[in-house]
């Protein structure tokens, strides 16, 4: 692989000839292949995988299967994610002890987003955000198969949080960068890689950071992170987050035999970084920063709440049938209501930040939607199929096999057994929710989502990943 000039001198003088060689040649290899297992859905084993050591649910796989035609990764059982991006599971198990209310910041498409959900201490609340309208989509796709109903996803600028005030205990900022650490995956930052991007990235970061320093409480916790390897988006930003905004860094601990990389700016505060020639996987940088004080609000940031664009009710809202509920296994805990055609269900806990978040920012989903109005009837959402909190015997289900469960995935005809009773059924794969159909007796409408199902034509033979 070519690497710019500038990068490749730049990139020595901060680790020495001798490290640089071996970086070199370990973006020059094959990246390392791991899932991170979610055990509010799959409890069984991974056959000849490796932890990741600093992720409680992470694994290496010997190689990388056909992921695409698994039906468990669409069930949200796993998610696949780099490993190196997993030290947020060590972050999260070590300061955040007790319930708290999060922001992931830049979180498409999601991997750490999920991990966050399921790292934080029940009765937690994630707000995830993403100023990128498409990629917004893939986002809330992600989340919702993953299945936890404290999650609220947003598509916003940075800006747009200031006004909620000190609301989020945790921040997480997964900042856009020059993308140093992902070379060995991505050609294209390879290609947009210049010593004028950087300067644009690490300028962008602090206009990042400043938009949403108001929005953390004070003592409460900011995760920086990157996936780049100069100390200008790195350590360099994290001394001006402390010494500008106010903050203390903090240490976490890590095992010596992990290999992780200490600050290289010779600055004395703890930082973490991992190199693909010394861990398996990619380019990360982390920081765990306490917020000391308030920064005075950056002048001009703070936008007006957004007014209402929905439908206005008419003489005949649509309200929530009692017996949706029961479709939950803790109903009592959810403040159900009707959000335009859709019955949605949100952790009464927070239903108030909710409101707040609804009034200023576009949410593109939250909670779990139960069901949408289709004509004179209310249709089960896919929604509720793949949440943790769906009461699943609440439905008939039929169990689907290998190569019809990916049929049901391609959005083609299921064919139920003669028995199955008419109306919406849970279809399953090895116990798994897949999402719903509709038996109306000759045939089976298909329901899985149009813009979810799987495109390609061609089938692989069954490979399992999850036992």
């Amino acid at each position: 692989m070519d690497f710019p000039l500038e990068f490749v001198e730049r990139t020595r003088l901060l680790l020495g000839d001798e490290e640089w060689k071996k970086l070199e040649a370990a973006l020059a290899g094959e990246p390392s292949v791991s899932i991170r297992v979610n055990r509010k859905k799959y409890g069984g084993a991974l056959a000849d995988a490796l932890p990741v050591p600093w992720c409680r649910d992470g694994y290496y796989l010997p190689s990388r299967p056909a992921f695409t035609f698994d039906p468990l990764l669409h069930a949200g059982c796993y998610y696949v994610q780099e490993a190196a991006s997993m030290f947020l599971d060590k972050v999260l198990g070590e300061y955040v002890t007790s319930e708290a209310v999060m922001l992931d910041l830049c979180a498409a498409p999601g991997g750490k987003s999920t991990l966050a959900r399921s790292a934080l201490p029940e009765g937690s609340l994630l707000v995830a955000n993403e100023i990128v309208r498409a990629r917004a989509q893939v986002l809330a796709e992600n989340l919702t198969k993953w299945g936890n109903p404290g999650v609220a996803v947003t598509n916003n600028a940075p800006e747009d949080f200031t006004e909620l005030g000190p609301v989020f205990d945790v921040i997480l900022t997964d900042v856009p960068c020059s993308g140093e650490g992902m070379f060995r995956k991505d050609e294209t930052a390879v290609s947009e890689w210049s010593t004028g991007n950087v300067a644009l990235c690490w300028q962008r970061q602090r206009d990042i950071l400043s938009a949403v320093w108001p929005c953390l409480k004070e003592g409460g916790l900011l995760i920086y992170s990157t996936c780049t390897f100069n100390r200008e988006e790195n350590e360099d930003n994290v001394a001006w987050i402390a010494g500008e905004l106010g903050a203390e860094v903090l240490p976490v601990g890590v095992d010596p035999d992990w290999n992780i990389t200490a600050n290289l700016a010779g600055g004395e505060f703890p930082v973490y970084r991992f190199f693909p020639h010394k861990t398996a996987g990619e380019g990360l940088f982390m920081a765990v920063l306490r917020k000391t004080s308030d920064a005075d609000e950056p002048a001009g940031r703070c936008r007006k709440p957004r007014k209402d664009k929905g439908k206005k009710p008419g003489k005949n809202p649509l309200k929530v049938p009692k017996e949706m509920g029961d479709w939950l296994l803790a109903g009592g805990r959810f403040r159900l209501e009707v959000e335009g055609e859709c019955a949605v269900a949100f952790p009464a806990s927070h239903a108030d930040l909710y409101d707040r978040l609804k009034e200023r920012l576009k949410v593109v989903c939250a909670g779990v939607t139960l069901a949408e109005w289709k004509g004179k009837d209310w249709q089960p959402a896919h929604s509720l199929a793949m949440s943790t909190g769906c009461r699943c015997d609440a439905f008939p289900q039929a169990e689907l096999s290998y190569k019809e469960a990916i049929a049901y995935l391609r959005k083609e005809a299921v064919v139920l057994p003669s028995d199955m009773p008419r109306g919406y059924v849970m279809v399953t794969f090895r116990g798994h929710p897949l999402g719903f159909v509709k038996n109306v007796g000759n045939r089976a409408n298909n329901l899985y989502p149009q813009e979810w199902r799987i495109r390609s034509g061609s089938v692989p033979e069954q490979e399992e990943v999850l036992k």
